[in-house]
Formats: structure tokens, C-alpha cells, sequence
């Protein structure tokens, strides 16, 4: 089983990484026009298509990433400089354009025609970013119990990322343009600092090879 402070990293990381306060106004806009009912039937089915593909990458990321010859070790470099590129866009608020580009895009060719599957689920909720992030995090959950503990993982992720949905109006309201700023910074900034980590220890893991 593993530990307290892996099972806090890989939720902090993954849950940083969806970035559930970040989505809350993109939810909003690309919903506009639909009632509540309406939003909490988009907000459940975005919800399990993303976790079904996250939970994919955990179960299977190594498989995967075998069938294209890829190293764990390597990708956890690749993934780290990913991961810190999201960080910093994150912190300097260039994460929070693109993800509006990406859900104006969809309303304007899908016409709120099965949103939930994209641009919610695919790619703003599991994004790269996310998605790299459980590769990652998979390489140190070995033996099915851990996987299993990593699946549960991002089940309450995306349980949070749902809550968020579902209370995205008074979100938005109480957090304000301010909040929302700082709050995306901060989480930036934590996971710059998780990105290094993964970095390390892949650069580590190919020194030892």
C-alpha cells in the first residue's frame, strides 16, 4: 500500500493539474443557455468520460508507453517539463486564454452539441497536462492494490471537479476575478515545484540505468 505522502502528491498533483477552480467560468460559458438540470446532466457525463480516460493511463500508461518504445524514466522527463509549462502558464495566466480559445471554438461548431464529451471532458478536464501527470504518477504505484488506490485517486478528483460544476455559479460569484487569479497562481506555483520532482527523479532513474 502506499504511502500517506505519495497518496497526497499524486492527488494534489492530478487535482492541480485538472485545475477544478480554473474550470468553473469555462463550464459556465460553454453551458450558457442551458438550465440547471440541463448543466448537472453535462457536468456528470463530462465528469465519468474524463475519469475513464484518466483511469485508462493509469492502469495501462506503461503498457502504452511500451508499445512506442518509450521509457518510463524518459517520459517522466517529458512530463515533468510539460507539467512546467502548464505551471507557468499557469502563473503568468496564459493557461486560462487558451483553455476560453479551446471552449469558443467548440461552441461555435458543435453548438453545445454533446459539450460534455469536448471540450469539457477532452481536453480541458483530461488535458495533457492530466493526463501525463497520471503516467507519471502510475510508474510509482506498482502491485494492483496501488493502482487501485491511484483510480481512487482520481475518482475524487473528478468527484471534486463535479462538485465544482454543480456550484460553478456561486464559485465564480465568491471567488471574483481577484480569487480566481490568486488561486490559479498559487496552484501554479505547486505545481512547478511537482514538475521539478519528476524531473529529478527521471533524470535520477537514467543515471542509474
Amino acid at each position: 500500500m502506499p504511502s500517506y505522502e505519495s497518496l497526497l502528491n499524486a492527488f494534489l498533483t492530478i487535482l492541480v493539474t485538472i485545475d477544478p477552480p480554473g474550470l468553473a467560468p469555462l463550464f459556465l460559458a460553454v453551458t450558457r443557455g442551458m438550465n440547471r438540470a440541463e448543466r448537472s446532466q453535462v457536468s456528470i457525463r463530462a465528469s465519468i468520460i474524463a475519469f475513464a480516460v484518466l483511469a485508462l493511463f493509469a492502469l495501462a500508461g506503461a503498457a502504452i508507453l511500451s508499445v512506442f518504445g518509450i521509457t518510463l524514466p524518459a517520459f517522466r522527463i517529458a512530463g515533468g517539463f510539460l507539467l512546467f509549462f502548464i505551471a507557468f502558464e499557469m502563473v503568468f495566466e496564459k493557461r486560462q486564454d487558451r483553455k476560453e480559445k479551446i471552449s469558443d471554438v467548440a461552441i461555435t461548431r458543435d453548438m453545445i452539441h454533446n459539450i460534455a464529451a469536448f471540450p469539457l471532458a477532452i481536453p480541458l478536464i483530461a488535458g495533457p497536462g492530466a493526463i501525463s501527470a497520471t503516467v507519471l504518477l502510475s510508474g510509482h504505484f506498482e502491485g494492483w492494490i496501488a493502482q487501485l488506490a491511484l483510480v481512487g485517486i482520481i475518482l475524487a478528483c473528478l468527484a471534486l471537479t463535479y462538485l465544482v460544476f454543480i456550484l460553478a455559479e456561486r464559485i465564480d460569484g465568491i471567488l471574483g476575478q481577484t480569487g480566481r487569479s490568486i488561486l490559479t497562481r498559487l496552484l501554479g506555483v505547486i505545481l512547478a515545484a511537482l514538475a521539478v520532482q519528476f524531473v529529478a527523479d527521471g533524470v535520477k532513474a537514467l543515471m542509474s540505468g
